[in-house]
């Protein structure tokens, strides 16, 4: 089983390959083709390995499948006895991607 951990946007994300993730929005058309090079770690051969702080030579390969918007999430303040409250809402942008290789 060959994994890999990659950053994107701030998050760490273990995939494999025919893996479906949710990433920060790219702005890119679907079927078009992505190399995540920031990789933490990967396994190969039964060990891991780890970089300091990055596995050089080594890259994940995507497929974009869509862009879209989550779920919204509702923020909501209430200060007791102040009469002072605050809604917001928040929809996270995002760029759904397939795995399609992983290179170590």
């Amino acid at each position: 089983m060959v994994y890999a951990v990659f950053k994107n946007g701030g998050k760490q994300y273990r995939v494999q390959v025919g893996d479906v993730v949710l990433l920060d929005k790219m702005s890119l058309e679907p079927k078009a083709r992505v190399e995540l090079e920031e990789v933490l770690a990967i396994s190969q051969g039964g060990g891991v390995v780890y970089g300091t702080p990055l596995v050089s030579g080594a890259k994940v390969e995507a497929e974009v499948i869509n862009e879209g918007r989550g779920k919204k999430v509702i923020i909501f303040k209430k200060r007791r006895r102040k009469d002072s409250k605050t809604k917001r809402g928040f929809r996270r942008d995002f760029t759904r991607v397939k795995i399609t290789n992983i290179v170590a």
